[in-house]
């Protein structure tokens, strides 16, 4: 992967470096440019956006769009091949189409039917934390309870048995690997998941439950009716998508409360206080306080320009592709203040961590609440919780997520 050239001191992307230095070396960037042309070892050229201000124009803006990877006229430019079954879900329509299926998913995802939600999840992770206590002293926080938690609550919503999680899981894994699966094994594994949420759809067509797979299969026989192929696009994003990068944030807001003593302190005085904020910050600030280097180069799914379009100062020609790389927007120096440090009590948060405008992330509300339970019952049952080791990561994985996780109580 490669930049054009530039200053010494304002390159981008750069390779891992300490926390504060990477937030500083983003200050640099943004303050001299608002945006990069990087060469993406897949898909060619794209424009990477370093200020808040900017992403912002760029993510509301209809002149934008993502019709060509969807179409397949074009490959995805980003930092690891794209699995090709992503570009058939709902994150790839473009209005109208786009503005419809949203819209009959947030009836059942609104900040309502989630809060509905909130006391079965706490009720589960109290539950999974007893079992971690019977167990011993020590656990693998991810298997045991970061990914057990969003598996069950998207169960729940979508009304897949809870007895199919782990396979959810394995085919989750499989189709979002980007490297050490075979491809006749991702194949077998998108086979599977396919047919059973084909079987699904067409159970709840006959005997509708009160879940979300029921309310889009229901919307067939009303003026916004949606075909089996649509209902499938949008329960596969959610279910390959939604627990997955839900479980991540999850680990890395423990592991950033473990290693901000200060923060862990203010945290643990009033759990359920500041669990909306903590959340957020935990989203805005992401692996800057894993104890872990911080590379500099990352970015939501991207755009093709439709028109040539001036944002910031920098003219993207029509065709050329753009994308916010949210670390650098959350780390801007201007969109928040003192923006390298860890602060569960920020009031005014900014991030695009869950995009912003059209395409903000249809389940924000429900990994919000998750999150916020998550982190209140860990915290209110084990006070005294601390980090056995470092995290391991699986840079194999589409979201580099965390596997492995150690603590004791």
């Amino acid at each position: 992967m490669s930049a054009t050239s530039l200053d010494v001191g304002v390159e981008y992307p750069f390779s891992a470096r300490p926390a504060s230095e990477a937030a500083a070396q983003l200050h640099r960037v943004a303050a001299d440019r608002p945006m990069t042309r990087v060469t993406m070892p897949f898909g060619g050229d794209v424009w990477v956006v370093h200020r808040n201000a900017a992403a912002r124009e760029v993510l509301t803006d209809a002149r934008f769009v993502r019709e060509p990877f969807r179409t397949g006229r074009r490959e995805v430019p980003y930092f690891v091949q794209f699995p090709a079954f992503l570009t058939t879900t709902l994150q790839f329509e473009d209005p109208p189409q786009h503005t419809k299926l949203r819209r009959l998913v947030q009836r059942a995802i609104s900040p309502a039917a989630v809060k509905a939600m909130r006391e079965s999840a706490a009720d589960y992770a109290d539950e999974l934390l007893a079992t971690m206590a019977t167990k011993g002293h020590r656990a693998n926080l991810v298997s045991e309870y970061a990914l057990p938690l969003p598996i069950q609550m998207l169960s729940n919503l979508l009304g897949v048995p809870a007895g199919d999680r782990a396979d959810f899981e394995r085919w989750a894994s499989s189709t979002l690997a980007v490297a050490g699966v075979a491809p006749e094994d991702i194949a077998r594994d998108m086979a599977d998941l396919h047919a059973y949420l084909a079987s699904l759809i067409a159970a709840r067509r006959a005997r509708p439950r009160e879940d979300l797979i029921s309310s889009l299969a229901r919307a067939q026989d009303s003026d916004e009716s949606l075909a089996d192929g649509e209902i499938l696009t949008i329960a596969m994003l959610l279910l390959v998508a939604g627990f997955d990068n839900t479980a991540n944030f999850i680990t890395i807001g423990v592991s950033s409360l473990l290693h901000n003593p200060d923060q862990l302190a203010a945290f643990r005085e009033d759990p359920a206080g500041l669990a909306a904020s903590t959340v957020e910050e935990v989203l805005r600030h992401g692996r800057f306080s894993l104890g872990t280097p911080v590379a500099g180069i990352g970015g939501l799914v991207p755009f093709v320009a439709t028109e040539e379009i001036e944002i910031d100062g920098v003219v993207i020609a029509e065709g050329e592709a753009i994308l916010i790389d949210p670390a650098s927007v959350n780390h801007d120096g201007v969109a928040a203040d003192h923006d390298d440090r860890l602060d569960v009590t920020r009031e005014q948060n900014p991030h695009l961590t869950l995009s912003y405008g059209l395409h903000h992330c249809l389940g924000a509300p429900l990994a919000r609440m998750e999150m916020q339970v998550a982190l209140e019952r860990l915290f209110t049952r084990f006070p005294h919780l601390s980090l056995d080791g470092d995290p391991v990561v699986n840079a194999n994985h589409l979201s580099r997520p965390i596997v492995e996780l150690n603590v004791t109580w």
